[in-house]
């Protein structure tokens, strides 16, 4: 991770961006770059007294020839290896910036390929699911197809540890309950994001998300291709699905050179933190 070094006595500029209502406040610290201390992203993070995201992105200079490496924190301050949606609105800010319609990007997941898709769309390719236990990473060697965990979920990498349980009805989950029990299991000893999917026609799912360190979201990307896996894996669908979440439609297709997710963007403001919020954060 780059030193990060802005000061508090100037304003910091931020992008307020989402992919299907999964909100984000992305920080381009490719030229200056920036402090982010838990303490000030939980501030950012906070619907009232802040701005509110459901994750923060920093953009810092590409690595190794790639165009841009991309930073992911959760609204507690913690940090997360991947962030689908995210990834594709800056791929998007990234691709208008400069003209292009592909790019290189990198995370601590690995190499992420974007490209544009048309018709508004942006597609990333968020690279192979980890399916053993311990690339997940879980407690202890276990089958991941199904957990023993009431329910039988499945669990799966996506650089990030997911647990997908399938229901005849995704709407009839108490959301708030389960998914903030199952974060916290102790077969996941990173914690987990949670989903909840229900089969509504041929290859396609309806899916609600807890995501780790956030709670309930309206989309995730890493969840929709994390899900998707896990219903080809167990015979549900094919490899190529449409997932339908609180916030919208992606597509996701599993293919051989890794998970590809696609849809809509969108850059809602651009705005900057004044000295003033930076100095209250401490």
């Amino acid at each position: 991770m780059p030193a990060m070094t802005q000061s508090a006595t100037q304003p910091l500029p931020f992008m307020k961006m989402h992919g299907l209502g999964n909100d984000f406040v992305i920080i381009d610290a490719r030229a200056q770059p920036v402090d982010l201390p838990p303490r000030l992203i939980q501030a950012i993070a906070h619907r009232n007294f802040g701005v509110g995201f459901d994750q923060l992105a920093v953009i810092a200079p590409g690595q190794d020839g790639a165009d841009a490496h991309l930073i992911f924190y959760n609204a507690d301050g913690s940090t997360s290896a991947a962030c689908g949606n995210a990834t594709r609105c800056i791929a998007r800010h990234l691709m208008t910036e400069t003209g292009r319609d592909a790019l290189t990007l990198t995370t601590e997941r690995g190499t992420l390929y974007a490209r544009e898709a048309g018709n508004g769309l942006t597609s990333v390719n968020m690279g192979q699911p980890q399916l053993r236990w311990d690339e997940i990473p879980l407690a202890h060697e276990m089958d991941t197809l199904r957990l023993p965990i009431e329910g039988e979920p499945t669990a799966t990498g996506m650089g990030n540890p997911h647990c997908t349980f399938f229901v005849e009805d995704a709407e009839a989950v108490d959301l708030e309950t389960r998914g903030a029990a199952i974060e916290h299991h102790p077969l996941y000893p990173q914690r987990t994001n949670v989903q909840f999917a229900s089969l509504i026609g041929p290859d396609h799912l309806r899916m609600r998300v807890w995501e780790r360190g956030v709670g309930p979201t309206l989309a995730s990307g890493s969840s929709s291709c994390a899900t998707a896996v896990a219903a080809a894996r167990r015979g549900l669908t094919g490899r190529k699905v449409t997932i339908e979440l609180d916030g919208g439609t992606l597509q996701i297709d599993w293919r051989d050179d890794g998970v590809w997710m696609t849809g809509p963007t969108m850059h809602v403001f651009s705005g900057q933190f004044t000295p003033d919020f930076l100095k209250s954060v401490g």
